[in-house]
Formats: C-alpha cells, structure tokens, sequence
C-alpha cells in the first residue's frame, strides 16, 4: 500500500491523533483507508471526552473499513481475534517509534548515538489505547460483550508481548509511577508524623 498524505502537526498544548490515508488493498480496487492512531493512551484536559468520542468513531469507521478492503471482504460477525492480530500488523507500517532489534547494537539503550535500520513500529501505548476504543465501539455498535474480538486472550496476550519487548528494545519502562500518599492534616492544621516508640 502507498502512502498518500499526513494530517499536518498538531497544535502546541494539544495531542491529536496522526491520521494517515493510503491506497486500498489488493484486487486492483481504488478504495482508500485512513488510519488515526493516537499518539496518547490518555488525555487529562475537560475536552478530552468529546476528543475520546471523536477518535473513536474515526478508529471504528477506520476498522470497518479494513474489513470491507480485506480479501475476501470479512464481515463483522465473523471477525475474531485472529483478525484483530491481523490489522494490528498491519497498522505497524505506519508506525514512528524506532523498535531496536535484539542483534542491533542499540538494543535497550533509550537515546541511540547513531541511525540503524531497526523497523518503526506503532507504540505500545497508541495499540493499547486503540483496542480500548475498538472494544467500546464495538459494544456501542450492538456486540456482544462476550463474543467482542477486542477483548480476545489472544489479543491481550499481543499487548503485553508488545509492551515487554518495546520496553526492553527501547530502554524505558511502562510501569506505571504509584502516587505518594498525601500526608495526613491533625486537628491544629499541621501534617502529622509517624514516631517510632521504644520499649524501656
């Protein structure tokens, strides 16, 4: 597939999706697909439902597509897990973040000295956030939450496969910082303290 264009940079203080338009599958078709990965698994701002919303319609109606340029076409309820892992790959195309391969002798450093020709690949953290949004979607669209291919092990087991490797290629960590308890305020407005007592 070639690509066609970019959705030009986004603007400072926000973090939109990177929408990508490529040429249609095989079979000589001329059906065009857009691809909007987020580049964030998460936003923190007032707006950001109505941002969550909107890159949802865009993924469903993006993998909706992807089922009608499949060959032969696949129809909904007949997607499963394995077709998921499917368009997952193939989203990998379109990646930007550098995946260092083990023979690579930048393997695990977070800030390589020099260019090598390791893959770009999607982030874990833009998949991860994409099979949340096409889970929901989903359901909304009249699924079954036991039948939604989004949920499948197999695709659970893709992430966290994704995740463990990215983060050791990549030499960054995806663990998630625990939040400092908030110390606690007494009676007279000042922050209490915790005093070890020992026996006499």
């Amino acid at each position: 597939m070639d690509l066609v264009s970019e959705s030009s940079p986004p603007p400072s203080n926000s973090k939109t999706p990177t929408t990508t338009t490529v040429n249609g599958g095989g079979g000589g078709g001329s059906n065009s697909l857009v691809v909007t990965v987020s580049s964030s698994s998460s936003s923190s701002s007032s707006p950001s439902s109505s941002r969550y919303e909107n890159q949802k319609r865009r993924d469903w109606n993006t993998f909706c597509q992807y089922l009608r340029n499949h060959r032969p076409p696949l129809a909904l309820n007949l997607c499963s897990g394995a077709h998921v892992l499917e368009f997952l790959h193939y989203l990998d195309q379109f990646g930007k973040t550098k995946v260092h391969n083990n023979n690579c002798p930048f393997f695990g450093l977070p800030n390589p000295p020099a260019p090598c020709p390791c893959p770009l690949r999607q982030a874990w953290g833009s998949l991860d956030a994409l099979i949340g949004r096409l889970r929901a979607a989903y359901e909304e669209n009249g699924g079954k939450p036991e039948s939604n291919p989004f949920g499948a092990r197999a695709v659970r087991i893709y992430l966290r496969d994704v995740r463990d490797f990215q983060a050791k290629a990549r030499g960054v960590s995806y663990e998630k910082k625990r939040k400092r308890p908030k110390p606690k305020i007494n009676n007279n407005g000042g922050a209490t303290a915790t005093a070890a007592t020992t026996a006499s």
